[in-house]
């Protein structure tokens, strides 16, 4: 399972967003410019973001959007959920029914369990990180160049091979 453009996309603009709160409204052309992202994919993120009363948005010269909420009170799962990103791992849908998922009689899958449970503990994390937090974090953070030497970003985890 992984998350989306959506998803990591709208979190990226809230980052930046946040950032520069206090200096006035951002307009998304500005964080298109900056993030690399589509100026249009990024309307349609704010609009839902909007929706949900995570951004505010300031009409005419010199408009843009703002938060709508202190970033402290702003939670990653609240942006995710907000852009229609599905954090589900389950293959049914959270419907338990795995098998023949085009039959309402389908059953549940032996590892249903195991992924709803994911699905609990991605929420429950998500739900945990404020916007602030990621803003602190980016204000801690070294220049790009400087920090791939530092510490490796993704981590790739493997079991030792048995010996045969």
């Amino acid at each position: 399972m992984r998350l989306t453009t959506k998803g990591r996309f709208a979190v990226t603009a809230m980052i930046d967003l946040a950032l520069r709160q206090g200096n006035g409204p951002v307009t998304l052309s500005a964080i298109s410019e900056r993030q690399e992202i589509s100026l249009s994919y990024l309307e349609q993120l704010f609009g839902k973001l909007r929706r949900h009363q995570i951004v505010e948005s300031v009409r005419g010269p010199g408009g843009g959007y703002n938060l709508a909420r202190k970033a402290a009170d702003v939670s990653v799962a609240d942006i995710i959920i907000a852009v229609d990103e599905p954090l589900d791992a389950t293959q049914c849908g959270g419907k338990e029914n795995c098998h023949s998922a085009s039959h309402p009689g389908g059953t549940r899958c032996m590892t249903h369990d195991l992924w709803s449970t994911l699905n609990e503990k991605m929420v429950e994390y998500l739900d945990s990180v404020s916007l602030q937090d990621l803003v602190d974090q980016q204000k801690e953070h070294k220049p790009a160049e400087h920090r791939a030497a530092d510490k490796q970003s993704v981590v790739v985890m493997h079991r030792p091979q048995a010996a045969a």
